[in-house]
């Protein structure tokens, strides 16, 4: 298989073992520590073929979904923006329900676009910003709804339906 699929050698001082990465743009990736033998590269390649078949599947079925990475410099970047948006999407949706809301807090998750306390308090990842604008707003009305219905049980779901008409296919997507 090596001699088939093209793959990015990097050499690395700090690598203790060979690490095979594929990336969404479906590159093949092979980090290896300095004085690896050629073969045993190529080896260690075609044992993990179906590995690297199987993360080309799964990044040719998502390729239309949104990724975004993020990191320190982003997060600077952009928190100040998403707190203006969430204060204002939280304080639009929230004409509508009329829940108490304690605090807003922009946060730099990992996993997750938003959450909610049950002491009223709405945490959102900078990365909203970053959203389409119904993306965004999908967020804000998920986790403002959460301030009336703490689980995803159906009284939740009408909640989100009433501002989000189209909640279902902007959860796919966002997912």
């Amino acid at each position: 298989m090596s001699n088939d699929i093209q793959y990015k050698l990097k050499l690395s001082k700090k690598a203790k073992y060979m690490r095979l990465e594929v990336r969404r743009d479906g590159q093949l990736v092979v980090t290896v520590p300095f004085g690896v033998d050629l073969n045993f590269i190529e080896n260690f390649i075609n044992q993990k073929s179906e590995w690297i078949a199987g993360r080309l599947k799964y990044f040719d079925s998502v390729k239309d979904k949104i990724f975004i990475n993020g990191n320190k410099k982003d997060y600077k970047k952009y928190k100040e923006k998403a707190r203006v948006l969430a204060h204002s999407r939280v304080a639009h949706y929230n004409g509508l329900y009329g829940f108490s809301v304690n605090r807003i807090s922009i946060k730099n998750t990992k996993s997750r676009w938003g959450s909610c306390s049950k002491k009223g308090n709405l945490n959102f990842n900078y990365k909203i910003v970053l959203l389409p604008k119904e993306l965004a707003d999908y967020v804000v009305v998920h986790e403002l709804c959460h301030l009336k219905e703490f689980s995803h049980s159906k009284i939740f779901w009408n909640l989100v339906s009433l501002a989000i008409p189209d909640y279902k296919n902007l959860r796919k997507k966002l997912r």
